[in-house]
């Protein structure tokens, strides 16, 4: 589930407790103390995991990744996106994780998330709901997202896979949508910054004619499934743009329109979809900061 875009004010430097460290206007966390973590997300600051944390994600992001790749192989022409979904519920559940969507609040919606899944077909972007009466036809491009929490930390993924034959501009902009999400992930290294992956997927969008979906946004992610910072695809300086350092997780999460980058909410308060009706791909890994450069928590 992507996070809805807010505008952030920059965060005026404060005292901290001991165990806190410092990076650059926001503050990071490197401490094993359950209460301390909790303090620092009440105050928005970016929580930085330590090895143990990770190996915990690297475990949760491994088990999406198997149910991403095994819902791959099931999307044919006749497929329902419900099937989809009871597939991925069951190897969640298989593996001991609690769904991440699954009961996730909404208050723009006043309902919880009913599904695991996010499906979204051709026009929507995310968000997308199961249904048994919406089959998969050739020519179709379905947007799979999904996540889950295991031994209390989380993983979150997403793809876009098509159906049968598929036109030219589809599959051109399945491809722009996965090679803005690997050049984003590339930039994920110590002394970078937020905006060096928020504009790298701007940049090479942009520069292939397609546009980036400015409503939704990826984001931090750990123990809770949406964590600070917002991590938009594009700079909007009304944003922060913290340093980057080891141990900060985000959820990298490329939107892209065929078309205008504009969207609109459907009746059901979930799904989102273009405004111009035009086909939308969505590609994310979870993915840490290193010693050692990136380190994709969500694939082998």
């Amino acid at each position: 589930i992507a996070g809805k875009w807010m505008a952030r004010k920059r965060v005026v430097r404060r005292r901290l407790p001991s165990g806190f460290r410092v990076c650059c206007t926001k503050k990071v966390i490197e401490t094993e103390i359950g209460r301390k973590v909790r303090q620092a997300e009440k105050a928005g600051m970016i929580v930085r995991k330590n090895q143990p944390e990770l190996e915990k994600m690297r475990a949760a992001g491994l088990l999406v990744y198997k149910v991403l790749s095994t819902l791959k192989s099931m999307v044919a022409e006749g497929v329902s996106t419900y099937d989809l979904e009871v597939a991925a519920e069951k190897m969640i559940t298989e593996g001991g994780a609690r769904a991440a969507f699954k009961g996730y609040p909404n208050p723009s919606a006043g309902s919880k998330f009913p599904f695991v899944l996010c499906v979204s077909v051709n026009d929507e972007i995310v968000h997308g709901m199961p249904s048994q009466k919406k089959i998969l036809k050739s020519g179709d491009i379905v947007s799979i997202d999904t996540g889950v929490q295991l031994n209390g930390y989380y993983g979150d993924s997403a793809i876009t896979v098509p159906v049968g034959q598929i036109s030219e501009e589809a599959q051109r902009l399945i491809d722009v949508t996965r090679e803005s999400l690997e050049l984003a992930i590339d930039k994920m290294r110590p002394g970078n910054r937020l905006f060096d992956v928020c504009g790298t997927v701007e940049r090479h969008v942009t520069a292939n004619g397609f546009s980036v979906v400015r409503e939704f946004v990826g984001h931090g992610i750990g123990t809770k499934m949406h964590e600070e910072p917002q991590v938009p695809n594009y700079i909007d300086r009304r944003n922060e743009n913290p340093r980057l350092k080891e141990g900060m997780v985000l959820a990298i999460e490329p939107m892209v329109n065929a078309g205008a980058p504009g969207s609109r909410v459907r009746a059901d308060k979930w799904t989102a979809v273009t405004e111009d009706g035009k086909y939308s791909a969505h590609f994310e890994h979870t993915v840490a900061v290193t010693a050692e450069g990136p380190w994709v928590l969500t694939r082998p």
